[in-house]
């Protein structure tokens, strides 16, 4: 007996948005193996240009001018007025840069879409309106704080990381019933039980001093060196695993940085296996991607963020503070002192890795699979 039909789609705004796609994949996959399941990202069904515009112009604001990210973010989150016609504009340039896209949604005989970016979440529900589609679609937020933007008319159920995230949804249009806190969802392997020896073994790492984990995104973008060399500065001795993602140029780069001898260090690149050093981390340092930040609790470690983009990382920043979880460090010049002062009050450190298992969703994945599994069987 064939399963359901499911189609995730995503786009290439970042990473974080991938990796969600990712993570409700292979939850599908343990949850109802004989389901047909294709992950998409819509950015590869258009044009050089529009690529560029949507996914490529997001990743240089963010390194370059990360202010007019966040005035855009404010500003496309409030209400438009009756004349204001920006938003329908909008979906119609998406549509006519996205025709194999809306070839494979009404051709695909799809029992439910799941999108995990507001991209295609808004083209399905334009041609939903339409009468066009008329298969049931799901919207699944990953941030801690939602947007306007996120919330497309019609949208049979949506998911999000928090009550004030769903609040906010309900807020913007979302009908009362149909969105569900679910939690981020994140890869699978965040939520088995992980045995902290054999991880340190994995990753070559010994332990016998706090851990320190740095995290650079998956493009390995920012001020990363600085950020290093700002921790290898601590007198406490620490055990320090920096992540250089797919920067190849930044990994050999921090490999030739001297190591004073009361620290033991070790520079890695691209991983698939960043929940085993996430598993033995004591402080993850790192921009406070929705992603990220749900992996991070979900191995009941404390966060020092570094250089929240403005909008939605600063929201998801106020949200780990706000539950204590987390040390914001404004400056690099001021990351030793913070990070030191940290390391060495024991019972602080230990409340905010007590509060990062309390806040923690590991299973998100696995929730978020079933409201799919039963959107596809009409129930």
């Amino acid at each position: 007996m064939s399963g359901p039909r499911i189609l995730i789609l995503s786009a290439s705004v970042g990473a974080g948005h991938l990796r969600a796609a990712e993570a409700i994949e292979l939850a599908l996959a343990e949850t109802s193996p004989n389901a047909t399941v294709k992950n998409m990202d819509v950015l590869d069904l258009t044009n050089k240009t529009f690529r560029r515009l949507y996914g490529k112009a997001y990743l240089d604001l963010v390194n370059k001018a990360p202010h007019v990210l966040g005035y855009l973010y404010d500003m496309m989150g409030r209400a438009p007025s009756a004349k204001h016609k920006s938003d329908r504009l909008r979906v119609l340039v998406e549509r006519l840069n996205l025709r194999p896209f809306l070839k494979l949604l009404k051709a695909g005989s799809w029992d439910v879409i799941v999108n995990t970016h507001l991209l295609p979440a808004e083209i399905v529900a334009s041609l939903r309106k339409k009468k066009k589609l008329t298969t049931p679609h799901m919207t699944v937020t990953t941030d801690f704080e939602t947007h306007r933007l996120w919330v497309s008319d019609p949208c049979d159920r949506f998911t999000a990381a928090t009550m004030e995230g769903a609040l906010y949804l309900e807020h913007w249009g979302a009908l009362p019933g149909t969105v569900a806190v679910t939690g981020i969802p994140i890869h699978p392997a965040f939520s088995r039980n992980l045995d902290r020896n054999e991880c340190l073994r994995s990753q070559g790492l010994q332990g016998k001093l706090p851990v320190v984990l740095q995290l650079a995104g998956g493009f390995g973008v920012g001020p990363i060196e600085q950020i290093f060399r700002s921790i290898l500065s601590l007198e406490t001795p620490l055990e320090i695993a920096t992540v250089a993602g797919r920067n190849e140029a930044l990994r050999k780069k921090l490999e030739q940085v001297a190591i004073p001898p009361h620290h033991r260090a070790k520079v890695v690149g691209f991983t698939d296996r960043i929940h085993e050093l996430m598993a033995v981390a004591d402080v993850v340092v790192t921009k406070p991607g929705g992603l990220t930040s749900s992996e991070v609790l979900a191995c009941g470690a404390a966060m020092a963020i570094v250089n929240p983009v403005p909008g939605q990382e600063s929201r998801n920043s106020d949200y780990l503070l706000e539950n204590g979880v987390a040390i914001k460090i404004n400056n690099i010049a001021t990351l030793p002192y913070k990070l030191e002062v940290l390391i060495t009050d024991g019972r602080r450190l230990a409340r905010l890795k007590r509060n990062a298992s309390r806040l923690a969703r590991p299973k998100a994945a696995f929730d978020i699979a079933d409201i799919a599994l039963e959107l596809a069987s009409g129930s």
